[in-house]
């Protein structure tokens, strides 16, 4: 507005001081200029790199601000994501869960960082793998990407040996996450190249997962997980299995989780049920889940994952 207006006087007369016609050249310029920066401020964060941080250290201690703050002090303008850092205690098979669903959503390009690692500072590898997807993983060897490798593949994988990929001073035996793995992917947002962290690693550690499949009862399968704090049961039997059992939106199922019998409506959603009743749907992953409506289904029936689930023929 300032660099208009002061043209717009410098116009009044082609007698204008020359003076005059200066100043709106710097009001101009002053007016760009900060738009320019503006401009250059939103490329930059567009193009900023992603770390996606999951730890099953809880929120309760400075364990994680330590580690985010290990990474922005080596790449300063990089974007930290939180998955979440409540992953049960120890558990890889929930943290391998919790990337590979959370990786469908992430562009190529961003770098995980996934700190569920009950072997730390054992013999176990620190890795840094690239999926056949472009994403890296920045994570302890230990069967973490199994479910990545099944569905995206492993274009390859580097042991992090190399101490300019580390915290600086002693690697602590107990804290990998802000020695070995935060530094290491702080360098990776810095776009250095993920082989100079170590020599490379032909196999990753696998977790043993059997499958749901079909059996003379019905489908034998597990509940793997509670959906955060609603209760609902999470399974490993996916849509396009069960639907071969025959089922219709509405039809009874009778199933059977651990030591738990009984029969429950298959429903579309929570609200095609009364409150404190039953159901059973396919979630957002495309998964079967058990509920109870605005209840906990895991309280009320004291189930707590790993169990064994069957869901019997129609």
């Amino acid at each position: 507005m300032i660099a208009r207006s002061t043209v717009a006087l410098c116009r009044i007369g082609l007698n204008a001081p020359l003076k005059c016609w200066g100043v709106a050249l710097i009001a101009l310029v002053l007016g760009v200029v900060p738009r320019l920066d503006r401009a250059a401020e939103a490329a930059g964060a567009a193009h900023a790199p992603i770390i996606v941080f999951m730890t099953d250290f809880g929120t309760f201690d400075d364990a994680v601000a330590i580690c985010k703050g290990v990474m922005l002090s080596i790449a300063p303008d990089a974007r930290i994501v939180d998955l979440t850092h409540h992953v049960t205690p120890y558990s890889i098979a929930d943290g391998a869960r919790f990337l590979a669903r959370t990786a469908l959503y992430f562009p190529r390009g961003t770098i995980f960082v996934g700190v569920v690692d009950p072997g730390v500072g054992t013999v176990r590898h620190a890795v840094i793998a690239k999926s056949g997807r472009g994403q890296y993983f920045v994570v302890p060897d230990n069967g973490l990407l199994t479910l990545i490798e099944n569905r995206d593949g492993i274009e390859g994988a580097h042991e992090i040996t190399n101490p300019a990929w580390m915290w600086p001073g002693a690697v602590s035996a107990t804290f990998h996450g802000r020695d070995i793995f935060s530094p290491a992917a702080a360098h990776l947002a810095r776009g250095e190249d993920w082989r100079g962290a170590g020599p490379q690693v032909p196999h990753l550690a696998r977790l043993t997962l059997k499958p749901a499949a079909m059996t003379a009862a019905g489908i034998s399968g597990r509940v793997v997980a509670l959906d955060g704090p609603f209760g609902n049961l999470i399974t490993d039997v996916d849509a396009e299995l069960f639907q071969k059992l025959g089922f219709r939106p509405g039809d009874a199922v009778r199933i059977k989780v651990g030591h738990l019998d009984l029969t429950v409506p298959y429903v579309v959603t929570f609200g095609d049920v009364p409150v404190g009743q039953p159901l059973l749907f396919i979630d957002s992953s495309g998964l079967v889940s058990l509920a109870i409506n605005q209840k906990s289904f895991a309280t009320v029936h004291h189930i707590t994952p790993p169990v064994d689930l069957l869901l019997a023929h129609k």
